[in-house]
């Protein structure tokens, strides 16, 4: 039986790539309808028809970000049997992934969260997620450090995870404002420092 209707004329992958380039680089409410078709080389039926809306193709962005450009910090926490380790190669990765050559700079997480329109909550709430299952996952890997006996179990799991979290964040922001890989190295180090502070028994203790 022959398929109805007439097919695609573009690669939908690639104008998904075009896509998430976009919001990477102008953010969610700075990216606009038009901004979005002239990119991905579509009509505006062409676009309602694939992607449903702006939103629809934003969550449909972040999902191909959270696979490519910003799986590796993630994986590290997995890819490192010592506590330590995991979360310098973590935050190594996050330095990596935020100052890639050829590509936006700072993670889309972080940068591509509206400020204004009320209409845009929804979408506010989904990176505000998003973030918070960062957190999530440092948390988890310390408690891992905490049961095997490699950080103290008077470790404020909570407020080291934040801190560590604020670190990768601020990556981020210092990366879209021109610092370089090697700058990021730095606070990298600065980081582990303050972690082989706050994982000495006794400090940052539990409330």
């Amino acid at each position: 039986m022959a398929q109805r209707g007439r097919p695609r004329s573009f690669d939908r992958e690639e104008a998904l790539g075009k896509a998430l380039d976009l919001f990477w680089e102008r953010g969610y409410e700075g990216t606009s309808l038009n901004d979005l078709t002239a990119s991905m080389g579509i009509a505006p039926g062409s676009f309602y028809a694939s992607f449903g809306s702006k939103e629809q193709l934003f969550q449909e962005a972040l999902a191909l970000y959270g696979r490519t450009f910003g799986a590796p910090p993630g994986q590290a926490l997995h890819d490192h049997e010592g506590t330590r380790d995991a979360i310098e190669a973590m935050l190594d990765a996050v330095a990596d992934a935020v100052t890639l050559p050829d590509m936006p700079r700072g993670c889309l997480l972080v940068l591509a969260a509206p400020t204004g329109a009320i209409e845009n909550s929804a979408v506010r709430g989904l990176l505000a997620d998003l973030r918070q299952g960062i957190l999530d996952q440092i948390h988890q890997r310390i408690d891992v450090g905490v049961a095997n006996g490699e950080v103290p179990s008077t470790t404020n799991v909570g407020a080291v995870a934040r801190y560590l979290t604020t670190v990768v964040e601020g990556m981020s922001v210092q990366a879209r404002d021109g610092a370089s890989r090697d700058d990021l190295g730095e606070v990298v180090r600065c980081a582990m420092v303050a972690w082989d502070a706050m994982t000495q028994p006794g400090q940052v203790p539990r409330d």
